[in-house]
């Protein structure tokens, strides 16, 4: 298994995010509000079920969680 099947990919889509804080509040250390938005902290990162908690609670579903190709959508389930 290589290294990018092991990691997820991470994106806060900044057209639908309205800035709720849901996901910062569930994975403090995955997100940041930046400019009343969120954003990831970091791109690709090791799996972690507080990552699937927040794409699930975001009420925009602007938090998307994929594999680490970005091919397989992982949350918010489809």
């Amino acid at each position: 298994m290589s290294g990018v099947e092991q990691m997820w990919r991470v994106h806060v889509d900044p057209t639908r995010c309205i800035g709720s804080g849901i996901c910062a509040g569930i994975a403090p250390g995955h997100f940041v509000l930046v400019g009343g938005l969120s954003r990831p902290v970091a791109e690709r990162v090791a799996p972690d079920d507080a990552l699937l908690d927040a794409a699930e609670s975001c009420p925009m579903e602007a938090v998307v969680v994929s594999e680490g190709d970005g091919l397989r959508r992982i949350a918010p389930e489809p």
